[in-house]
């Protein structure tokens, strides 16, 4: 991982001038949705959620989307759109980061054809009615009368958003929302005034613009929100918008461009997972930054590191940055980077589990390696608070539980102690990283152990405890975080009353953990059975055709990565097993292993097939490993100041081990 010192930043540093106001730095919190309102209001969720990358030494804070009208409504979290009860809620909010010298800019949007009935109950209204990518269903073509109630919207919304302390909007014509439904001669088929010529096209934006501006007065900065999804011939390429941002340049009707990546038609790039290349927006930036004479260009979509956002400021590719998923994984980023301290910088790991994860299923976000997210005004955010009396703690286990756990009983003034049975600390997590492009994992791992080296936790591994040991050390509090294991037994949902599978025996059947340790045989053809659906099994697939195998996938699920449809990964995992010549039986169960093939019957038909194989690779659920707590039980220590955290409570994911953790540490 690179290291920064002061000089490093020295780029990220300087301050910019947008119209009147300045920014501190350039790196900036963008627009993204939190889904934390209530009841349609920005409450002490969203403040303290905000005030923390404030605190953290954001530039600019680009509070998530307000709708604009009642078909624009997107989300159950979605503010009041038309409503001045959001203004106390956000005047609190702009109000405490101001205070902390932020400039505040509020996006406003419509998605046009993509709306959700379920959360509006209006239908979509676009430029010419064509179906929505966001479900099944078809938009209402706009008449004239109702593009001027969507412009008198957006004007509107601008105007409250001053009221409420908003130093600009950001119009979002991005991922081919409404505004840029217009631009494109794909989606706007109109014959009229709006629609045909380049500059018809055009007048949506701009009326849009001109109105806001005549409306709020030149001390109101206007910003604009776009996106290149390349490859995709229906989207807008780079050619077309820079011509469209130029224009709109030229009659300076915007004093920023911010440029992502994605659009409704290829979803997995608007929020890229670890799948995609670091830095995906910033070509494009760079080509808008050679055709804007007077707006500023920023730079965003996976720009990680406050190390990447120097090098494309100081290479002159972008005037700024957007870093959305580093600055919720470290609020801290922008003030540790420009101040000589960029090792302690916890890094995102473009997991999307907690972030796009949760508010793909519309709850409010929150973060794998930071579970304070959205729980800031409850739990202080990274600030906490010492404990009133320093006591001896030890922590069983090196993995996410308990690494946390140390860290954050450390950080509140606790004498830490973490043992490890292994030789190096990460546990399973560890592992994780070691499928293709993962490294992000072991990044942050490295991030734990330069923590707990910093709060003096002292640190043993390859030293097994049982519970004499445990209660030998005499600490005022035991931390049990010794994980799972894989169960060994290949059991299937899918066949419930079954609970081993014939075969499960042979030699040649291994856990994936045995195959990201290299510790499996196999040979040149792999069956491997994919249980649960997520990066267990694909990432362990993705792995084997990288190392050579042949590998065929058994899973009960319609499709391969079905459980990381949530995340927008599934997607890429399975155009690059494809490409790879990874086969797959879907909706299938694994019957039995003869030792030289696996008998597969088809969930949807009944019928069988056997797959001659050299191995069986079994991603399952695991099991806890329990057997220390099991004797810490018989001799009636668990209860007192014995807790256990992760995967030994029950075996889930990294997310419960390091919420689970930070939680109980800050109740010690």
């Amino acid at each position: 991982m690179s290291t920064l010192n002061c000089s490093d930043s020295s780029n990220l540093a300087q301050p910019l001038q947008i119209r009147h106001v300045t920014l501190r730095n350039r790196i900036v919190f963008g627009a993204h949705t939190s889904n934390m309102s209530d009841s349609g209001l920005p409450g002490k969720q969203h403040l303290g959620y905000y005030l923390e990358r404030a605190r953290g030494g954001a530039a600019m804070i680009v509070v998530e989307p307000m709708p604009v009208h009642a078909t624009a409504v997107l989300t159950r979290g979605n503010f009041r759109h038309n409503d001045d009860a959001v203004i106390p809620g956000f005047r609190a909010i702009t109000d405490a980061c101001h205070a902390e010298g932020a400039v505040m800019i509020h996006q406003l949007y419509h998605v046009g054809q993509h709306g959700d009935f379920d959360n509006s109950y209006q239908p979509s209204w676009s430029p010419s009615g064509l179906p929505s990518y966001h479900d099944n269903e078809g938009s209402h073509q706009m008449t004239e009368l109702e593009i001027e109630e969507i412009i008198v919207g957006f004007v509107d919304a601008a105007a409250r958003a001053q009221h409420c302390g908003f130093d600009g909007v950001e119009l979002f014509a991005a991922y081919n929302a409404l505004i840029d439904q217009f631009w494109l001669a794909w989606s706007n088929r109109r014959t009229d005034n709006w629609g045909g010529s380049f500059e018809n096209r055009m007048r949506f934006s701009s009326e849009i613009m001109r109105r806001i501006r005549d409306r709020v007065g030149d001390q109101f900065v206007i910003g604009l929100a776009v996106s290149v999804d390349e490859g995709v011939p229906a989207a807008l390429q780079i050619n077309e918008l820079c011509e469209i941002v130029a224009w709109h340049d030229e009659r300076r009707l915007m004093d920023y461009v911010t440029c992502g990546t994605g659009s409704y038609f290829s979803f997995d790039k608007i929020i890229p997972t670890f799948q995609q290349p670091g830095n995906l927006g910033v070509p494009y930036a760079e080509r808008l930054q050679q055709v804007v004479q007077h707006a500023k260009v920023q730079a965003e979509s996976h720009v990680r590191t406050a190390a990447s956002a120097e090098a494309v400021v100081a290479s002159g590719q972008a005037d700024m940055v957007s870093i959305v998923r580093g600055q919720i994984a470290d609020p801290y980023l922008a003030s540790k980077a420009l101040t000589g301290r960029a090792d302690e910088i916890r890094e995102c790991i473009s997991c999307n589990q907690m972030c796009w994860g949760r508010r793909s299923r519309d709850y409010w976000i929150s973060c794998l390696v930071n579970p304070s997210v959205g729980r800031e005004f409850e739990w202080g955010g990274d600030t906490f608070q010492r404990s009133e009396s320093a006591r001896d703690v030890l922590v069983v286990g090196g993995g996410p539980a308990g690494l946390e756990a140390a860290r954050v009983a450390a950080e509140r003034g606790h004498r830490v102690t973490l043992v490890e049975a292994g030789s190096v600390l990460g546990g399973a997590f560890r592992l994780a990283g070691r499928q293709p492009h993962r490294s992000q994992i072991t990044d942050l791992l490295s991030w734990y152990e330069r923590e707990l080296h910093r709060l003096d936790v002292a640190v043993r591994t390859n030293s097994t405890m049982h519970a004499d040991d445990i209660a030998a050390a005499n600490a005022d509090v035991v931390v049990m975080a010794t994980g799972s294991r894989p169960a060994g037994t290949g059991f299937q949902r899918g066949r419930p009353l079954v609970a081993e599978l014939p075969g499960v025996d042979h030699a040649n059947v291994w856990s994936i953990e045995d195959v990201l340790s290299q510790t499996a045989t196999l040979g040149h053809h792999v069956v491997l059975l994919d249980e649960t659906g997520d990066w267990r099994g694909g990432g362990t697939a993705w792995h084997l055709a990288d190392k050579g195998h042949k590998v065929t996938i058994v899973t009960p699920h319609a499709m391969v990565g079905s459980a990381l449809q949530r995340i927008a990964g599934d997607f890429e995992l399975r155009s690059r097993l494809a490409r790879m010549g990874v086969a797959w039986c879907t909706e299938s169960a694994l019957l039995m292993w003869t030792g030289t093939a696996a008998v597969v019957r088809s969930s949807l038909d009944g019928s069988e097939q056997t797959l001659a194989a050299d191995a069986l690779v079994l991603a399952c659920t695991n099991v806890p490993n329990s057997a220390i707590v099991d004797e810490l039980i018989a001799l009636g220590e668990v209860g007192h100041e014995v807790h256990l955290v992760g995967d030994v409570v029950a075996a889930r994911s990294a997310v419960h081990a390091i919420y689970e953790a930070r939680a109980l540490a800050m109740r010690i």
